[in-house]
């Protein structure tokens, strides 16, 4: 049997894409098609409901081959737990899903620095404005944005990250083929275009209310941090940042008027210790320290680039006296220079040049530029 129908037998298996006892099977025996061979007294004995039992040795065979027709489409995949293309941050959360359906033409950005950015479906209008300016900001200085794809703050969101190099990941509560809100249409048009959707649901799966917690703690379990833009006091977006609280990622909150029911649940999360972003550049101090854990895991020997242009910088050294980065000043110059063509002349991927990139301006070296550009500045800004 195929891998990938190994795989797709499991996931029509599964009572929900995060079955716990089911990846619990998985680890205990490692190869999947041990697990599918397994008797089914042994499937029971182990946790299985009979139903999955019955499911791993009967597979619904139509339904797999709905999947495989929606898998056929360009730019659609599985990216299943045990790829190399699987996001290494979302490994770390006591549940990831077994599998991720994909669409779009940046599947690389599931390993790339991300941010999530939630909030409120029924923003005001400066709530919308400073999310998607937030979001172009931080997409230009190599972020990719994350969120929910719903309407108000997500989309924002989601419009700011597409007009930088940083690009944007949309986390379904549904089938990647079934799109909620549908007055999204355009917006999730273009984030297949430039960006990626994502969801642990297999297409033809309905946006049940269920549905969104799950994804949520999928926004959260990729993201590097989370930043809360505006938020009522029972907002499923503080969800989300407790998600990211108990992954161990940073919460940021944008503050706002006492006066403003939607400004409520950030001030809340202030309080318990989320971090206060006033301007988008609040977001970047925090961060670096933990884009360099992101990036750790993507190193291994088959790599292209030398170990000494991805070691992180040297406590307290001088960022110009490491290799790397003393490599990747030369190569950008003080002509303005995109991230692709840095990749060329660097042999570092685009995840590892915007972590660079990101403590190099924040020591005032270079200079991000719009469109996504990078300068190096002659000398450090005061």
């Amino acid at each position: 049997m195929m891998k990938l129908d190994v795989w797709l037998t499991v996931l029509q298996s599964a009572t929900t894409p995060r079955s716990q006892r089911l990846s619990a099977l998985i680890d205990r025996h490692g190869a999947l098609s041990d697990v599918v061979g397994l008797p089914r007294s042994e499937l029971v004995a182990a946790g299985l409901s009979k139903r999955q039992a019955e499911r791993l040795k009967d597979p619904d065979r139509r339904r797999m081959d709905q999947w495989r027709h929606w898998l056929g489409q360009p730019g659609r995949r599985l990216i299943t737990r045990d790829s190399s293309d699987y996001p290494a941050m979302l490994k770390e959360i006591p549940d990831p899903p077994l599998a991720l359906w994909v669409e779009g033409a940046r599947s690389d950005l599931l390993n790339s620095p991300q941010l999530a950015m939630v909030g409120s479906r029924k923003p005001t209008a400066n709530g919308r404005e400073t999310a998607q300016q937030f979001g172009r900001y931080l997409s230009e200085r190599g972020l990719t944005i994350v969120s929910g794809l719903a309407t108000g703050i997500d989309g924002a969101s989601h419009r700011g990250g597409l007009q930088g190099c940083g690009s944007t990941v949309a986390v379904l509560g549904s089938g990647p083929d079934v799109l909620f809100p549908r007055s999204h249409g355009r917006l999730a048009a273009e984030i297949i275009d430039k960006g990626l959707i994502v969801s642990e649901f297999p297409p033809g799966t309905a946006p049940l209310a269920a549905h969104f917690p799950q994804r949520n703690r999928i926004i959260a379990g990729m993201s590097a941090g989370t930043l809360v833009v505006e938020a009522a006091r029972r907002s499923g977006s503080l969800i989300t940042a407790r998600l990211a609280g108990n992954f161990g990622r940073e919460v940021f909150a944008i503050p706002g008027s006492i006066h403003n029911p939607m400004a409520k649940g950030c001030h809340r999360l202030i309080r318990e210790g989320a971090k206060l972003v006033e301007e988008a550049a609040d977001v970047l101090v925090e961060l670096p320290p933990l884009l360099e854990l992101v990036l750790e895991p993507a190193a291994s020997p088959a790599d292209t680039a030398t170990d000494a242009q991805r070691e992180s910088p040297d406590e307290g050294a001088p960022l110009t006296s490491q290799p790397g980065y003393a490599k990747l000043l030369a190569a950008l110059g003080f002509d303005p220079c995109g991230i692709s063509d840095l990749a060329r002349r660097t042999g570092l991927t685009a995840a590892e040049l915007s972590s660079m990139l990101l403590l190099l301006e924040m020591e005032g070296l270079v200079e991000a530029l719009p469109g996504g550009r990078y300068c190096r500045l002659s000398k450090r800004t005061p």
